[in-house]
């Protein structure tokens, strides 16, 4: 089976930047037409260009992932779009500080919860029903290592990746006799505008990599072959999986 997404349309969440970025452009490399999702038009805008510079077609949906109504509304938009989804790609999420556990607001607690789990669940409810109809499908959820293991003062974040992790394994079960195959992404450290606020401390970040065998940061790219193979048909016998991609972190 090759390892490409010739004829087949996806929707990859927090494509603007980063981690969401890479894969949308990587799909589109790989013969996929692309609906890219985010909260900044401008960004989105320059993926969409990108995509589309590929001979790909590209669909733009500014929206935010927290809201279940603009995340129906926007694959609702893709479908419209791309004509159906044959892969989806939760990208979205991310965390912005550190806290010690007792002492944490809630409200801080609740924000990581719902970017990272919430939006996720809002997705595949959005798209699950299109995906079982149809017979086929495949849905990757971008987790991290954090949800395997302890990480002191991030017990937020850990916390909403564990729970995604969950999520997949019970989504794959109940959607695998339709077809559709729900598997997780799980990079290690990656070096993204959205782990700045741990690499600017030096501290932090070398305690961090200090872990890693390799013994670097992760680049965005690094992430692309991974998520082409759970796209693709190569993958297809494999549901409810983790795909860890973290430098050796998690056997050292």
């Amino acid at each position: 089976m090759s390892i490409d997404l010739v004829g087949k349309t996806a929707l990859v969440t927090g494509a603007s930047r980063g981690i969401g970025r890479a894969i949308a452009v990587a799909y589109a490399a790989a013969g996929a037409d692309v609906a890219v999702l985010a909260r900044n038009g401008e960004l989105l805008d320059e993926v969409a260009a990108e995509i589309s510079g590929l001979g790909r077609r590209a669909v733009a949906l500014v929206a935010d992932v927290t809201d279940p109504e603009a995340v129906s509304d926007a694959v609702a938009g893709a479908i419209t779009g791309l004509g159906h989804l044959d892969v989806v790609v939760n990208n979205a999420g991310g965390n912005s500080f550190m806290s010690p556990f007792v002492g944490m607001r809630h409200a801080g607690w609740q924000k990581i919860m719902t970017l990272n789990l919430d939006s996720t669940v809002f997705v595949c409810q959005a798209v699950g029903p299109h995906m079982v109809e149809r017979g086929m499908g495949s849905v990757i959820n971008v987790a991290s290592v954090a949800g395997l293991g302890a990480v002191p003062f991030m017990s937020h974040y850990a916390a909403a990746k564990a729970a995604v992790l969950s999520l997949t394994r019970s989504i794959a079960v109940e959607w695998a006799h339709a077809g559709v195959r729900v598997n997780a992404l799980v990079p290690g450290w990656v070096a993204t505008d959205l782990t700045d606020f741990a690499r600017a401390n030096e501290d932090v970040g070398n305690a961090l990599i200090s872990r890693v065998p390799m013994q670097r940061w992760a680049t965005v790219e690094e992430m692309t072959g991974p998520a082409v193979f759970l796209a693709s048909d190569a993958s297809s016998f494999m549901t409810g999986q983790a795909l860890i991609v973290d430098g050796g972190l998690t056997v050292a």
